[in-house]
């Protein structure tokens, strides 16, 4: 059986709904990173990617971790995600969180080696309740895999899935 998952309060869809804040929760899922590393990471100004990580923190995205020093003794945060997101139900459908999910996606997509990339696409004719079969079985592997244990040898997989209608 699938997962129970609570549906996102506002302020918590709200912060969902931002591919860079997306991408920053999955880059923390299994190593703390400052903001200075998130943001060279990702590209962008530090000041910018503060913002959106204390925004990741006041929803209980992020968690900061024990403070450390830098190279030039400067005083570094490394920020792990808390896994929440992975708790959470888009429900109601958010469209703006779709439409981060997709531009997080898209975004990580963009940087990967094209022949290291497993796609598939496929259109078929259910009913409602196969459909919904189909959800469920999907969300159930993907929790699946999720609660295994992390290979500290392994390179992180990621995983985007998505049903809507094929008109």
């Amino acid at each position: 059986m699938a997962r129970k998952r609570r549906s996102s309060t506002e302020a918590e869809a709200a912060a969902l709904a931002s591919g860079i804040r997306l991408r920053i929760i999955r880059l923390t899922s299994f190593e703390a990173m400052t903001n200075k590393e998130l943001a060279r990471r990702l590209g962008r100004d530090p000041a910018t990617t503060l913002h959106h990580v204390r925004r990741l923190v006041d929803t209980g995205f992020l968690i900061p971790q024990e403070v450390r020093r830098g190279a030039r003794g400067a005083k570094e945060i490394p920020y792990l995600s808390t896994g929440l997101s992975w708790e959470l139900a888009n429900d109601p459908p958010e469209a703006a969180v779709g439409e981060a999910m997709l531009e997080a996606f898209l975004a990580e997509l963009a940087e990967a080696d094209p022949a290291e990339v497993d796609a598939s696409r496929l259109v078929v004719k259910l009913a409602p309740e196969a459909v919904g079969e189909l959800r469920d079985r999907l969300s159930e592997l993907l929790d699946e895999f999720r609660d295994r244990a992390p290979d500290p040898a392994a390179d992180r997989t990621a995983i985007y899935v998505s049903i809507y209608p094929g008109r």
